[in-house]
């Protein structure tokens, strides 16, 4: 029997509730899950990379066959490297649906055997990304229900500064 291992790749600066909901989602459909922060140099990230995989690390500590690692460069490189059977990505709303699937395509295009699963967050997510969780850091709101406790943590550490 092979083992069926996806990776959900992603900035996670910060790591939401939204992108916890898709990692619970994501693990019961594989008998591993990568959570893989991305480090792009051409994006600014208020946290490094090791800062993101070990706040990752804390929001999916309880789930068992979930596992936090990192990449940089394409995709379609790592995807393959790692012997990953699928792509997992979050989708909050129709806007984030066509950037996804206008990606899907240019991934596809590069690996015809890359496969990628869509799921939508719980309609409670739906509003929630990273620059609105950093917006409202930035101006001194309440971030909890937003983020897990380490994560509001750390935002409310950088704000701070």
């Amino acid at each position: 029997m092979t083992m069926r291992k996806a990776v959900y790749p992603g900035t996670f600066d910060p790591f939401t509730r939204g992108h916890l909901d898709v990692v619970v989602q994501a693990a019961t459909l594989f008998d591993e899950l990568v959570v893989s922060v991305l480090h792009n140099p051409n994006k600014r990230p208020w946290f490094d990379v090791a800062t993101r995989m070990d706040l990752i690390r804390d929001a999916v500590s309880s789930i068992d066959n979930v596992r936090v690692d990192s990449f940089e460069g394409l995709l379609v490189d790592y995807y393959r490297r790692e012997s990953f059977a699928c792509v997992v990505r979050g989708v909050r709303n129709e806007l984030d649906f066509q950037a996804e699937l206008a990606m899907a395509h240019v991934n596809r295009s590069l690996a015809e055997d890359l496969r990628i699963v869509f799921i939508p967050t719980s309609s409670v997510y739906g509003f929630v990304s990273s620059s609105l969780v950093k917006d409202v850091a930035l101006h001194g709101g309440d971030v909890s229900q937003f983020v897990t406790p380490r994560v509001a943590k750390a935002l409310l550490e950088h704000v701070s500064l």
